[in-house]
């Protein structure tokens, strides 16, 4: 009677732990520099700037929070022409941001819509307006399935913006 005690309860302990939710393996963190590949897209992740605007004078840009410029190079390592997906940044609280649809006046912008043939390889900047914080950089395959982060370190380079003259 014991033996069959001991057996139900064994049973019923591997039923519990069989229950648990599954947990999702985390996806690993990148660093700036590394190549990073999701499906046949390649990415490159070469620095970050943060802007207090975009372009000059009265023609300039004010974002709500702060540009955070990401230049980096996507590259097409598969046999067919691919859409690239958008790209979003996520902070430390899980707060996500995508990039922004309109790149005017940021300094070698690659476009929204970014197709990339193969063996091509596209270079330059996106464009997010976001807070000052530290962010991971959400990459995605060609058919936004399998995802890869890539770690962008805060920092911050001495830019004073202009002030008009009156």
């Amino acid at each position: 009677m014991q033996c069959f005690r001991l057996a139900v309860g064994g049973a019923c302990l591997a039923a519990l732990i069989g229950c648990g939710r599954a947990v999702a393996p985390q996806a690993s963190v990148h660093r700036m520099g590394e190549r990073v590949s999701s499906g046949s897209l390649v990415y490159n992740v070469f620095d970050t700037q943060w802007k207090t605007q975009l372009g000059e004078g009265p023609q300039a840009r004010i974002p709500k929070d702060r540009f955070l410029l990401v230049r980096l190079s996507i590259a097409n390592g598969g046999t067919q022409e691919v859409i690239v997906p958008n790209l979003s940044v996520v902070d430390d609280s899980g707060q996500s941001y995508t990039e922004l649809s309109d790149g005017d006046q940021a300094p070698s912008w690659i476009g929204f819509l970014r197709r990339v043939k193969p063996a091509e390889n596209l270079q330059g900047n996106i464009v997010f307006d976001v807070p000052p914080k530290h962010y991971e950089l959400r990459v995605s395959d060609e058919n936004d399935q399998k995802t890869a982060a890539i770690d962008l370190p805060l920092n911050f380079t001495s830019e004073t913006p202009a002030i008009p003259a009156q």
